[in-house]
């Protein structure tokens, strides 16, 4: 492994391991602190204007032909899919969340089907069948199992799932018409007017009064990590490593997330967590990241 691509590693553990302990902090303050709506304005927005602060270093045009497009990355990408995986993390277990998450890379896999004419091999076919099961077992259980968790909440998150991986299928040929940091500047800021009618209310809603220390620190988390690090580690690794790599670090988010809650539950004495650890939840993680395993594995050459 080469320097680079060592660093491109560095940055998806680095990704996907703010990503997973996401579920658990961002979840701690919603909805007693500040509504799913409201987070979501102050998320796309303080990360829209640090993207933009780069942006202004780098000067390049977008064709008036590639508008529609990236309107439809900031809808569908950055603002209803943002939307849904807050209302989501709000109503269901941190742990359903960052398994069912784990399903993109499958959903990414259909959309390049159909959108992109990719080539499908009966392995990740297989994958796919795995880790559907997978992701719909932990969803048909999901109000009937004891903790957090609720089928509501598991299938907003399910939807927020669906809409990234069309996404990150739909964004491919601005990437590669544009340098990234261009095209996920205008991504959020389009995604951001979006969210405006969704986000006041909720935002004027809020009583800021109430908010500690604590509740100001986890803002800033998901504001410049979650949001503003993350996709500046992925822009980095996608321009040095294959994005099936990317996909790959995806399966660390649930494990993340189950000693994220396992800390809160038995460390730090949040019993409500205590039971969103059980056999259904670890078989379904087992199957979904063994399906997104089998569709992100290279098949091995042949020596003849």
């Amino acid at each position: 492994m080469n320097q680079s691509n060592y660093k491109a590693h560095l940055a998806l553990l680095a990704a996907n391991i703010i990503y997973g302990i996401n579920y658990i902090v961002a979840k701690g303050i919603m909805p007693h602190k500040i509504g799913p709506s409201a987070f979501i304005f102050l998320r796309i927005l303080g990360a829209s204007l640090l993207f933009w602060f780069i942006r202004i270093f780098v000067k390049e045009k977008i064709d008036k032909s590639d508008y529609f497009r990236l309107i439809v990355c900031g809808v569908l990408g950055i603002a209803i899919n943002q939307l849904l995986y807050f209302h989501g993390l709000n109503l269901t277990s941190p742990i359903d969340a960052s398994i069912i998450i784990t399903a993109v890379p499958v959903m990414v896999l259909v959309f390049s089907f159909f959108l992109l004419n990719e080539k499908v091999t009966s392995q990740k076919l297989l994958g796919v069948l795995i880790g559907g099961i997978g992701a719909f077992l932990l969803i048909w259980y999901g109000n009937k199992l004891s903790g957090t968790s609720s089928v509501l909440g598991n299938l907003l998150v399910l939807s927020n799932a669906i809409f990234y991986a069309f996404y990150l299928v739909y964004v491919k040929p601005l990437m590669k018409k544009y340098k990234p940091i261009t095209v996920i500047s205008w991504v959020f800021l389009i995604g951001f007017i979006f969210v405006i009618p969704f986000g006041i209310p909720d935002i004027l809603a809020t009583n800021f009064s109430e908010f500690t220390l604590n509740t100001y620190l986890v803002i800033l988390y998901v504001v410049i990590g979650t949001t503003f690090l993350t996709y500046l580690f992925n822009i980095y690794a996608l321009s040095k490593v294959q994005p099936s790599v990317n996909g790959s670090y995806i399966y660390l988010q649930p494990v993340v997330s189950f000693i994220m809650v396992s800390l809160y539950a038995y460390v730090f004495g949040y019993k409500e967590y205590a039971q969103d650890i059980n056999s259904v939840k670890i078989i379904s993680c087992l199957m979904v990241v063994l399906g997104v395993y089998l569709i992100s594995k290279t098949p091995k050459k042949r020596s003849i």
